[in-house]
């Protein structure tokens, strides 16, 4: 099984994703997370920001999920993944289903750890302008029809990591999670 979240930076998608594994893996269902955050310093470093980028970032990282859920385990992609198209195209491929994070954009500048929220919206000509942040100068289609919706800005991590667990555990074949 693959599940692809889906979200603006610092929605929450990194820390569903290695909580709900986390619980998972306690509840004997093997799970990986695939983060795209870290999978762009390595398998996906050759890439830039551009929509045909961003499109291959999500095509590379759904390849690498298919082949880890083939050996039997819940993965959970974890990375921005903006455009519609291609989540289609991983819900298609691999039956990924598509999680939404969603959260306003106040409490998103409001927890902007990495500063791209502020970098993003410095005047036009300041040198540490940011100019491709998704969901601020950059486009960010929400999915027009998510298989879950988690409201992080509603939402504590537990009710939505909660959330999630339970979406995957009752869609999971008897077989898998009686090994």
């Amino acid at each position: 099984m693959i599940i692809q979240l889906t979200g603006l930076s610092g929605a929450g998608k990194s820390t569903i994703a290695q909580h709900v594994a986390g619980k998972l893996v306690s509840s004997g269902i093997p799970a990986e997370v695939i983060d795209g955050d870290r999978y762009r310093k390595t398998v996906c470093k050759d890439l830039g920001f551009s929509k045909k980028d961003r499109c291959e970032n999500i095509r590379r990282l759904g390849k690498i999920a298919a082949e880890k859920a083939r050996a039997g385990n819940v993965v959970i992609l974890a990375a921005i993944n903006p455009y519609e198209e291609v989540r289609r195209e991983l819900a298609q491929q691999y039956q990924a289903k598509t999680v939404f994070i969603d959260c306003n954009l106040p409490t998103l500048i409001n927890r902007d750890t990495k500063g791209l929220y502020y970098r993003a919206m410095l005047p036009p000509s300041h040198p540490d302008k940011l100019l491709n942040l998704t969901g601020v100068n950059d486009t960010y289609e929400a999915p027009n029809c998510p298989d879950l919706v988690l409201r992080t800005d509603q939402e504590q991590l537990e009710e939505s990591a909660g959330k999630l667990y339970r979406y995957i555990v009752s869609r999971l074949p008897a077989a898998f999670i009686s090994r």
